[in-house]
């Protein structure tokens, strides 16, 4: 995605969401052709030209101060989240950097070691574009073996959207689809030029038409934790939180852990499932052997 294309739709939807009342505008006379605020009364809220405004909102104002940013977000309402991308979309990577490739992400051995330790609940590491860089046993158990299959396909949106099993577990898909989305979208906005991205965006666009309609919708988030509803083949219907754990020296990686109510029929399903994975269910219990070095994974 080019850049004036992702704040040129980003910051239209967003001033498309908000009435002239909810903004707290007197609206301007005559019809009104498009929903929400007009240009001039967001750049009347925000204190600066039309003529500047709509510069920016077309990904030609150059280079943009941060006082203008905040003063664009507080007019359009955004959250921590919005702002932040905002802030990264009006920004952009010089063309150099850009194109300059990936590097490759690494899983530390502590972290494996870490994964392995949390045998009792399903966890995994994500990195770039939602790849599945690491899961134990419990995670390939609720969602899918992971390590069985080949590394671009090891990767949540894909499953997300083109596994045939995936709307039969994931409960509330809708809301997951759409948060995968939202994601990427996030994502894009810190590495435009991520031709991995590029490959992803381009097949499931192809292969799912729930996602090209959805990928429409410019909407950003960066969930921390929640909660998920699923129903497995197995054991039936469980509700696990989950909680999304930054991971030190590489800000595109996240520990991903997801645990049931303490005594709750979920913890007994998922009690069950680890007995029938072979996965002790008891914290305490001797962690599986881990994979040798060599096949620890290394994705760009």
């Amino acid at each position: 995605m080019e850049p004036s294309t992702g704040i040129r739709e980003f910051l239209t939807t967003r001033r498309a969401r908000i009435t002239p009342q909810q903004a707290g505008v007197v609206p301007a006379g005559g019809a009104r052709r498009v929903p929400g605020l007009r240009r001039g009364e967001v750049a009347r809220l925000a204190g600066v030209s039309v003529e500047y405004y709509t510069r920016l909102e077309r990904g030609r104002a150059g280079q943009v101060s941060e006082t203008v940013l905040d003063a664009v977000s507080r007019a359009l309402q955004l959250d921590d989240i919005e702002r932040a991308h905002l802030f990264t979309l009006a920004r952009p990577a010089s063309p150099a950097h850009r194109r300059r490739p990936m590097s490759p992400q690494r899983v530390r051995p502590g972290l494996y070691r870490l994964l392995d330790t949390l045998d009792h609940v399903p966890a995994m590491i994500q990195g770039h574009r939602m790849d599945v860089l690491a899961s134990n046993k419990m995670a390939r158990a609720l969602f899918a073996d992971f390590d069985a299959r080949p590394h671009r396909d090891r990767n949540m949106a894909r499953y997300v959207f083109l596994d045939a099993h995936a709307p039969e577990l994931l409960v509330d898909w809708e809301r997951s689809a759409g948060d995968c989305v939202a994601h990427l979208h996030l994502y894009a906005g810190r590495h435009p030029g991520d031709p991995q991205l590029t490959e992803l965006i381009g097949e499931l666009s192809l292969r799912s038409t729930r996602f090209r309609h959805m990928w429409g919708n410019p909407d950003v988030v960066c969930h921390g934790m929640g909660t998920r509803r699923f129903h497995h083949p197995l054991v039936g219907d469980l509700t696990l939180d989950h909680e999304v754990l930054g991971v030190s020296g590489d800000p595109d990686q996240a520990l991903v852990v997801y645990t049931p109510e303490p005594a709750s029929p979920s913890a007994e399903a998922l009690n069950l499932l680890g007995s029938w994975t072979g996965t002790p269910a008891d914290p305490s219990a001797t962690p599986h052997q881990q994979a040798p070095s060599g096949e620890r994974q290394q994705r760009n």
